[in-house]
């Protein structure tokens, strides 16, 4: 019995303070048609210690990290992490309003978090790499400062 309670226990998380204000937004926002990930987007927000956005460490996930992870599976991927209106699987942009992109939010190089998939199966992935986001770079920085 002691396995699985440390099993279900989650990492600490640190999310920035303008990331958390405009996910608490889209969680609020997609609560009704996407109940389940918008419920765990929610409860990740809930459970980050969240900081000014220049105290954020670089190895930390936000919005607009490159991410590179390992899984239970046997996988190594390289994924960016992403608003839903840029998600693009095929280029590796993964939506926050996906199972494994809310999983990742907050998470720090080293971390490994359980994440349940859309088909009920639980997974398990360790960050192996962060990317902070490039805020200097065009149109999708946009997007990562906060709303005015």
């Amino acid at each position: 019995m002691v396995f699985k309670t440390r099993k279900s226990l989650k990492p600490a998380i640190t999310i920035a303070v303008s990331d958390h204000e405009r996910l608490a937004r889209l969680a609020e926002s997609h609560a009704s048609r996407l109940p389940e990930v918008a419920d765990e987007l929610m409860a990740e927000l809930e459970r980050a210690r969240v900081v000014p956005d220049e105290r954020l460490s670089a190895n930390v996930v936000r919005m607009g990290s490159k991410i590179r992870f390992t899984s239970d599976l046997g996988e190594n991927r390289q994924v960016t992490l992403v608003f839903p209106g840029d998600a693009d699987i095929a280029q590796g942009k993964v939506s926050i309003l996906t199972p494994i992109g809310a999983a990742l939010i907050g998470l720090s190089k080293g971390q490994s978090i359980d994440w349940t998939a859309r088909d009920g199966r639980v997974h398990r992935l360790t960050v192996a790499a962060v990317e902070a986001p490039d805020r200097a770079a065009g149109p999708a920085s946009s997007q990562l400062r906060p709303a005015s």
